[in-house]
């Protein structure tokens, strides 16, 4: 007999659900820390790889950019390799190529064979990252369980962006900075024994080919628009191949749409882009890791080059930005369950741009304690905004198209930082001034932010949307 409270099966199903086991949480949530360590940890240690490399402020930001240049651009590929030989086996590789080329980055002895490790690393990252969800999609398949997990994924990514900087400034100046990339070897070995002794092998789809004309197309996109933002800066805005570089990039994306509309089976099917839910949770994620990280990168500089701190006080200076993210994912995940994602999101976004607009706002040369709460602000806000754009997206795809969707998700994200992070540069080291660019940085970080919340009210919907069956 069925009750009013619900089915007896429904009761049982809820005690396993909370007792399923953590271990394939933590083991992709391993992978995903290294990735994202990776990404916040440099910032502090590259001003002093480039005073031991004789890097320029072009070098430095190649560097950065170099692993996710190409972690963006192949982030499709990787999701649809995962789709097609299984998320499982695709995840394994990529943590093995990233631990492998952070001990090449720790070994490097120029600016170019560190910018030659960093995007071997960037291609191990691109391979970790579209599996890591899509393996949580397929470790816990209840909405609860769902959103439990992503909220915990995303709050990883909190826990390794505010890691990273203090992290870093303390390897940098006792060990030296070799140490920022060789931390990864012990966490990528215990990621891939987690993986390979708690996570069930994924399903293989054989009838999802790579396309590779559209990948092609994709990475000469991100790579134009990389290098574009990345030397505006030391060439100027109107130098001839500035301009070529930048006229190239719409080439590149027209062709990438064209292809992908001909292609029989398409790394990205055209059809999951006029989803709201799912193109608008995409830009959405551009925006905010644009104006976050390229925060984090402009405020390193500054606090180093400007303010003449120290790697270790820069991570500490840096700290209360990211101190934040730790705690803001989770506490997103539990209150999207009364709330909905679509209200935390807007309010996630808003809090990220009055803190760059405050920044902005502060003047040239401002006390940092006037500093502290626009970057709590906009740590805060990307985190809290993170777990509800992460949900809407992978709540839209279809299960056998979860890969791909984890991927352009990601995709978007890192392009975004690319852009960030280069056009922040860019500004740097412009005619204008440090400051001025520094403060124009941060104008355009809130306007993104801005951007970013009037989306997600008309694109994140009020409940969790239904995937399409097709």
């Amino acid at each position: 007999m069925v009750r009013a409270g619900g089915s007896r099966t429904d009761r049982a199903e809820e005690p396993a659900a909370a007792h399923r086991p953590l271990a394939p949480l933590l083991a992709v949530c391993a992978g995903y820390f290294m990735v994202i360590l990776d990404v916040t940890v440099i910032n502090v240690a590259v001003p002093v790889v480039g005073r031991e490399l004789s890097a320029s402020l072009t070098g430095i930001q190649w560097i950065t950019d170099g692993y996710t240049l190409v972690f963006a651009g192949l982030l499709l590929t990787g999701g649809a390799l995962g789709d097609r030989l299984g998320n499982r086996r695709i995840f394994c590789t990529g943590v093995v190529v990233f631990t492998a080329a952070s001990a090449g980055c720790g070994l490097a002895w120029s600016t170019g064979t560190l910018v030659a490790a960093r995007l071997v690393e960037g291609l191990g990252a691109a391979l970790i990252v579209p599996g890591s969800l899509a393996l949580l999609q397929q470790a816990y398949p209840s909405p609860a369980e769902r959103s439990r997990a992503f909220g915990l994924w995303g709050s990883m990514a909190g826990v390794a962006a505010s890691a990273g900087p203090l992290l870093g400034g303390l390897l940098v100046t006792t060990v030296g900075w070799r140490w920022v990339f060789f931390i990864n070897l012990p966490v990528g070995c215990a990621c891939l024994w987690l993986t390979l002794r708690h996570v069930p092998a994924s399903a293989r789809r054989r009838d999802r080919p790579v396309d590779w004309p559209a990948q092609c197309a994709l990475i000469a996109m991100v790579a134009l628009l990389t290098a574009v933002l990345n030397e505006a800066g030391r060439r100027g805005w109107t130098d001839p191949l500035i301009l070529a570089g930048a006229g190239l990039c719409l080439p590149a994306a027209a062709a990438f749409v064209l292809r992908e509309h001909l292609a029989r089976a398409p790394v990205l099917p055209l059809g999951l882009l006029r989803s709201r839910p799912m193109g608008g949770g995409a830009a959405i994620g551009l925006l905010f890791n644009f104006a976050f990280y390229g925060m984090i990168f402009t405020a390193s500089v500054y606090f180093q080059h400007h303010r003449g701190l120290t790697a270790l006080r820069t991570g500490i200076a840096l700290f209360p930005a990211v101190v934040v993210t730790t705690f803001a994912s989770v506490l997103s995940g539990r209150l999207a369950r009364r709330t909905g994602h679509r209200p935390l999101v807007v309010t996630g976004m808003l809090l990220g741009a009055a803190g760059l607009a405050g920044w902005a706002a502060a003047g040239p040369n401002p006390d940092y304690l006037l500093l502290v709460a626009p970057m709590m602000a906009a740590g805060f806000g990307t985190s809290f905004s993170l777990t509800g754009a992460t949900a809407t997206v992978m709540s839209a795809a279809p299960d056998k198209y979860s890969g791909t969707a984890s991927a352009l998700f990601n995709t978007t994200r890192q392009i975004g930082s690319a852009a960030g992070v280069a056009l922040g540069g860019s500004l740097l080291a412009g005619t204008a001034g440090f400051t001025t660019g520094l403060r124009t940085s941060m104008a355009i970080g809130a306007a993104a932010y801005l951007t970013a919340a009037s989306l997600a009210l008309f694109c994140i919907p009020r409940k969790a949307p239904r995937p399409d069956t097709g």
